[in-house]
């Protein structure tokens, strides 16, 4: 277990599954992910499966909240570059419908970056966001994220094209 101030990163469990998917289908979540359809039970199995436990680019974590190991969400690093020493940066908080708040989310982060970077040896962080998600905007700007580039109207959604920001976080400028 990871641990920080607020929060606690662990494995994901099966029978943290239900509490994730759901998360994920809330519409006002679901927005600011790729998936564009709800998760079926049978797909998020599929997922833990084939992504969480086999596929060695991915790792993946449960935010708890430290003191009581309440489920608050998911946090990990995708499409693990080792040639290249970087990944995908991912996090939610589903519980309270809170997504990006200021107190698990950004501890949560911290504890995923210093992961990434001092264990997994990363050299850079990256991540995908779309822009109207100013929750994200803002916690990647507190981080020390910079923003690296925008591809124009690349995700379609509620009836209108979007742009995707790219951040980037280097290991050399990774500050707690």
């Amino acid at each position: 277990m990871l641990t920080g101030v607020t929060t606690a990163l662990r494995a994901i469990e099966p029978e943290d599954l239900e509490h994730l998917r759901a998360w994920r289908n809330r519409p006002e979540f679901r927005r600011f992910f790729r998936e564009t359809e709800e998760i079926s039970s049978v797909k998020q199995r599929k997922w833990y499966d084939a992504v969480v436990l086999a596929d060695p680019r991915v790792i993946m974590f449960a935010i708890e909240e430290k003191g009581t190991g309440r489920l608050l969400g998911a946090c990990g690093l995708c499409y693990i570059d080792r040639v290249n020493a970087s990944a995908d940066f991912s996090i939610y908080i589903g519980a309270d419908n809170l997504y990006i708040d200021e107190k698990f989310a950004p501890d949560a982060a911290r504890i995923l970056l210093r992961y990434g970077f001092d264990e997994q040896n990363l050299h850079r962080i990256w991540a995908e966001i779309y822009d109207f998600d100013a929750s994200k905007q803002k916690l990647f700007a507190e981080l020390g994220f910079a923003l690296d580039g925008r591809h124009r109207e690349t995700h379609w959604t509620e009836g209108a094209w979007c742009d995707s920001l790219f951040y980037g976080l280097l290991a050399k400028d990774f500050r707690i």
